[in-house]
């Protein structure tokens, strides 16, 4: 699950802050403990060269060096012992200034051997959250939050059983994202209707679980594919953020059809659609242009490439916002 550079930048600048605040903890209260027990600094030097005493023993010259070796561990032993007796006698733990990771899988290094340690996903999963936070007001757009209410209950079938169906299916593809059957989505239909938030449900499950995901307007995306294409972002970004777009686990991409649609725009969404399909990669696409819109404004190919690989989701009702007002 390729994670954006900037969220992994941040989560492991996280973990860096982490392991340094639990060094600098665990170094004042040596200090301090070295202060109370004097004894225990001597025996903890002694302990350092432990290493050194058996390295000489073992490259004594003649004899066998195996009892040497021997004697030095076992002083080794009793200094152990007695700094455990002197701690816990004033009330600390044995091992309280033994080196413990947060992570002992990983040792607070986020991986192990090439693959990433399950502490620096959860801090990813946070990092992208946070990112996506500032996009868009996860506190409020949950599935709990989410109310029929709004939906007439006329109709046949009415708006009401239409978005049951919908948040379902929505609610479904979040917590089931590995297996559910639909692997894409497109939410159509007018302003209003709850497609940006329950898109932003989805975003939050589907990165509480450690995924990434990529939230973003179709305008920002193409101009992204923009600016690498002719070269307009010199740092280099453009082209690190059209690589997250095409590879990252889930790409939402909200408010299609609101950009300036051009040939270019066509050719970026096409490559887009056939990218992400071609390496399993999942989407969804929110917008206000019905099925035979999208098909006059990008083509019948990339028409014919959504209904193929999407489930389709109408939306239909009276506007939520307007009622709200």
């Amino acid at each position: 699950m390729p994670y954006d550079s900037n969220v992994m930048r941040r989560a492991t600048q996280a973990l860096e802050a982490r392991k340094a605040a639990r060094l600098e903890q665990q170094e004042v209260l040596r200090q301090k403990i070295y202060r109370q027990l004097p004894r225990v600094a001597e025996i903890d030097r002694a302990l350092r060269q432990t290493i050194v005493h058996i390295i000489a023993a073992s490259l004594k010259e003649g004899g066998d060096p195996a009892p040497s070796i021997a004697a030095v561990r076992a002083e080794n032993q009793a200094l152990q012992a007695e700094k455990a007796r002197l701690l816990t006698g004033r009330g600390y733990p044995a091992d309280c200034l033994d080196d413990r990771p947060f992570c002992p899988q990983c040792g607070d290094s986020g991986w192990v051997g090439s693959r990433m340690c399950a502490c620096l996903k959860a801090l990813c999963t946070q990092e992208q959250i946070r990112e996506l936070s500032s996009l868009l007001d996860l506190g409020e757009q949950s599935f709990d939050q989410f109310s029929l209410d709004w939906y007439s209950p006329l109709g046949s079938p009415s708006p009401r059983e239409n978005m049951e169906f919908i948040y379902d299916v929505c609610l479904s593809y979040a917590q089931k994202f590995r297996t559910f059957p639909f692997r894409n989505l497109l939410l159509y239909g007018p302003p209003g209707l709850g497609k940006t938030f329950l898109s932003a449900c989805i975003a939050r499950v589907v990165s509480e679980t450690g995924h990434s995901v990529v939230y973003d307007t179709a305008a920002h995306i193409f101009e992204r594919f923009e600016a690498q294409k002719f070269s307009r972002d010199e740092t280099g970004g453009a082209d690190e953020d059209v690589s997250r777009l095409l590879r990252c686990d889930l790409l939402i991409i909200d408010d299609l059809g609101t950009e300036l649609t051009t040939e270019f725009v066509r050719s970026a969404f096409y490559q887009i659609v056939n990218t992400r399909l071609m390496t399993n990669k999942k989407t969804i696409i929110s917008t206000n242009l019905s099925p035979a819109e999208l098909s006059r404004r990008y083509g019948a190919n990339i028409l014919s490439r959504i209904e193929g690989a999407y489930r389709i989701l109408p939306f239909f009702g009276d506007d939520i916002r307007k009622q709200k007002k």
